[in-house]
């Protein structure tokens, strides 16, 4: 800067050296110290022109992302809940999607799928609405196994649910396919144990120490957002909620506080075990919604999820009136270490 001239007032050569500067810093990815060796001057008045280009507007930075895509919310949620991931979406206009989970959940979970799995992965889905909408809109897998960690809501309607999300996932990956012809809800812990030891299941239940990346939905004890609490009996419902059930997830039951209830109902269950969960790098979990937004809380605390994809307004509720609470750290090895 000349001697005497305002600190940020900039002649044109002055203009000029910084345009170039920045261009070379911002835009070219050179270091201060390659920028200021070419033009002769200390990194130090490098810095000091790039600062000034910022300050008199010659540089201007934009943090852009989608516009469905709320960056300072997920950021929040990330931090507050100690999640590798998380990803807010913006919730539909009230009134327009009446579904517990938007539908465009599965598909920004299809997009954050393509950045997590990697070429040789194993990827387990769990039975979902919001997981199977994710594999629908997969367009981008690198080679990997698939395998279904639950069996199905209805028997009937396998080739439209979780069988499908598999093969589909797997079709867009090129991997190999590991489904369950199963219901995920058997009569009694005998019949489950006999399906469990059939081949075609027990193929896939060898791979559950294996899975590198989980996709699981979570939903809430009421009628319609969770699918588990749909198959029960009006019995069994009142006994569960006599616990204190607030969500399920994969066939498991959580109360408020994030701990595991119910688990004699895991043995009547096709399902991942939770400790086999808890052991997965990577478990990404696809729910939102008001009404899902405190058995999304309760999964959380459980230590269970390392990622979450929700929406603005299950958000909101997690970050100004739902309490985290306790929670085990994150001790499963990062898949970028």
């Amino acid at each position: 800067m000349s001697a005497g001239r305002p600190a940020l007032r900039m002649g044109p050569a002055e203009l000029v050296q910084a345009a170039a500067m920045a261009r070379r810093f911002y835009l070219e990815g050179k270091s201060k110290i390659q920028i200021a060796e070419e033009f002769g001057v200390s990194r130090f008045k490098v810095a000091r022109v790039l600062e000034t280009a910022l300050e008199r507007d010659l540089v201007r930075i934009e943090i852009r992302v989608p516009a469905e895509l709320d960056a300072e919310r997920s950021d929040a949620l990330r931090s507050r809940y100690g999640l590798r991931h998380a990803v807010v979406v913006e919730s539909p206009p009230e009134g327009e999607d009446a579904s517990p989970d938007p539908e465009n959940l599965g598909e920004v979970a299809a997009d954050l799928l393509g950045e997590l799995v990697a070429e040789g992965d194993v990827l387990g889905l769990a039975w979902g609405r919001s997981t199977i909408h994710m594999a629908a809109a997969l367009d981008r897998l690198p080679p990997c196994t698939v395998v279904q960690l639950t069996g199905v809501y209805d028997a009937g309607t396998a080739e439209r649910g979780s069988v499908e999300a598999v093969r589909r996932a797997a079709q867009v990956s090129g991997g190999e396919a590991h489904p369950i012809y199963a219901p995920m809800l058997l009569p009694d812990p005998a019949t489950a144990a006999a399906l469990r030891n059939q081949t075609g299941i027990a193929r896939a239940f060898e791979y559950f120490d294996k899975v590198t990346v989980a996709a699981v939905s979570i939903g809430s004890w009421e009628p319609g957002i969770s699918t588990v609490h749909d198959m029960l009996t009006d019995e069994e419902r009142a006994h569960y909620a006599s616990l204190g059930v607030a969500a399920e997830m994969s066939a498991h039951l959580f109360d408020a506080a994030g701990r595991r209830v119910g688990r004699d109902l895991g043995e009547r269950c096709i399902t991942v075990e939770a400790d086999r969960l808890r052991r997965i790098p990577e478990v990404v979990a696809i729910a939102g919604g008001r009404r899902k937004a405190a058995a999304i809380g309760a999964v959380l605390r459980s230590g269970l999820v390392t990622s979450l994809v929700t929406d603005t307004m299950a958000a909101d509720y997690l970050l100004t009136e739902f309490t985290p609470g306790p929670r085990p750290a994150l001790d499963r090895t990062d898949p970028d270490e």
